[in-house]
């Protein structure tokens, strides 16, 4: 295989395994004629490991770097924006128990059930790779879900 091709399939693969393991597979690679079936491996295999990552080399995590992620911040963003819905609705006068739900409801619900499918793919990428960082980030975007659906409990609404 060109040396070329090989060093695009090994750019498919996170930094951190590159640093580790890219000079030795390039290098394979570039000796071997893996063929069609050996380059969709080859691929495939890039993109677990970007899902789901080998363990080892340099790969830690700091809290500041996972919460940074947007499957960490968009789910806080979007408890802190229906958050927000809900106070500007108390100072328009709004948040009184209604017969019928207004547009005020339909975005908090939308904004609240929106992040479920954020929080999943958040939890299922980011706990095997960095637990306590993860479990910490879980906590703060909890405490954020919590505080946009208080004053539904609290108020009755």
């Amino acid at each position: 295989m060109k040396l070329t091709v090989a060093r695009q399939l090994v750019r498919l693969y996170p930094r951190d395994w590159r640093d580790r393991y890219g000079d030795e597979f390039e290098a394979l690679l570039a000796d071997e004629n893996p063929g069609l079936g050996g380059l969709a491996d080859t691929v495939c295999s890039a993109l677990r490991e970007r899902i789901f990552p080998t363990f080892g080399g340099n790969m830690n995590f700091s809290f500041a770097t996972v919460v940074r992620k947007p499957s960490a911040f968009i789910p806080l963003a979007m408890s802190l924006t229906a958050l927000v819905v809900l106070g500007i609705a108390a100072m328009s006068g709004g948040l009184v128990p209604q017969r019928d739900e207004g547009a005020t409801a339909h975005i908090w619900q939308l904004l609240m059930a929106g992040q479920l499918p954020v929080l999943a793919f958040f939890a299922i990428k980011w706990l095997p790779r960095a637990p306590k960082q993860s479990l910490a980030v879980l906590g703060l975007q909890l405490g954020a879900a919590l505080a946009a659906m208080a004053p539904v409990f609290l108020l009755h609404l």
